[in-house]
């Protein structure tokens, strides 16, 4: 989890880096730079939401298994078998 945390601080960074990029490009007249931002802000964001999704799917998916856990020990205790 660590690591989605570091990779979404860098993907915020890297956004608000082609923001800055894509307004100067605006501010000066300079369309490479401008384009540039806007492609970096772009592709850091699309990073982001993977990111999200990826920590959504890693979430669910241990939900899902503390859901099977519990159910299978409900299963043996009411079967009078506690060994596991």
């Amino acid at each position: 989890m660590k690591g989605i945390t570091i990779m979404a601080l860098e993907d915020k960074l890297n956004q608000a880096k082609g923001a800055v990029k894509e307004n100067a490009g605006k501010l000066t007249g300079d369309k490479q730079l401008q384009a540039e931002g806007a492609v970096e802000n772009t592709v850091a964001k699309v990073k982001d939401a993977a990111t999200n999704v990826a920590d959504d799917v890693k979430k669910a998916a241990d939900d899902v298994k503390d859901a099977v856990d519990g159910a299978i020990s409900s299963l043996k205790n009411a079967l009078g078998n506690d060994d596991k």
